[in-house]
């Protein structure tokens, strides 16, 4: 690759994925875009990362779709009238899709550090993360609207889930900034920081959670996303055909036999 737009770092099990536009507040390119998806798909088959954590370089997690972009960048040329414009809907099949859909199946957990703005797409690629720590000057901006667009890469399906469809509609609807203490306060996010302590803490955290049973981990994302599709019952019956899978697994025999011995287990499921 020409440009490195994503800068990938291993610390320990913790795979660090850092969106590099700096001088664009990380808007997303179709290149930066590529290359997102292949550094998760990287992550997700490499056995010895158990947790990636991404971040934004700069001031900035993501300032959302780079508009300049010739994907979505309307003709502004005088000498072109009447030019057809850009097909986003192509643009959000051959690229958000897909990506939105890595990060939510990733085999580990997923840990987002958003420092400074995380706008549109922006906002949609952090919020897909498993869990969401901010800077205390971070804010999150569904700006969608202020161009004649809807939130997409799982807006629409995150938001509501998140605060309740009032609040997603105000946050699309208006697309006003939302402060970190603010998203932390509606449920939007795990926790706010001083942005001081910020990529330490997300470090910290990413490598707790690469020290846990991952598969365990993974299962339990996968419980929740389900069992808000279910009635009660049937989630009860999911819970109990996952726990018998995991029953069986080294990371269950293991965390038991450990707890029982009272010593540190070592998980090595994923």
């Amino acid at each position: 690759m020409s440009e490195h737009l994503i800068q990938i770092e291993q610390h320990g099990a913790v795979r660090l994925l850092r969106l590099n536009r700096p001088e664009a507040l990380n808007a997303f390119t179709t290149g930066m875009l590529g290359q997102l998806r292949q550094a998760l798909e990287a992550a997700a088959e490499d056995a010895g990362t158990r947790c990636v954590l991404i971040t934004g370089a700069g001031r900035a997690f993501s300032a959302g779709q780079d508009l300049a972009d010739p994907h979505v960048a309307p003709s502004r040329d005088p000498a072109k009238p009447g030019q057809a414009p850009k097909d986003i809907g192509h643009l959000l099949e051959h690229y958000y899709i897909p990506l939105a859909l890595r990060l939510r199946s990733m085999p580990v957990p997923v840990v987002a550090a958003v420092n400074g703005v995380a706008a549109g797409a922006g906002a949609s690629v952090a919020l897909g993360c498993d869990l969401v720590l901010a800077g205390e000057s971070a804010s999150f901006i569904q700006a969608f609207s202020k161009i004649g667009l809807i939130p997409d890469c799982g807006g629409t399906w995150l938001l509501p889930r998140l605060v309740g469809r009032a609040k997603a509609l105000e946050m699309a609807l208006l697309g006003d900034k939302l402060k970190a203490v603010d998203a932390a306060a509606l449920g939007l996010i795990a926790r706010v920081l001083p942005d001081a302590e910020l990529q330490d803490a997300a470090m910290a955290l990413a490598q707790r959670l690469a020290g846990m049973p991952t598969r365990a981990l993974v299962e339990t994302r996968i419980a929740i996303d389900e069992a808000m599709k279910l009635d009660f019952e049937p989630a009860l019956k999911r819970e109990a055909a996952m726990q018998s899978q995991l029953g069986f697994a080294h990371d269950y025999l293991e965390g038991a036999a450990a707890f029982l011995d009272k010593r540190k287990p070592e998980f090595k499921d994923r």
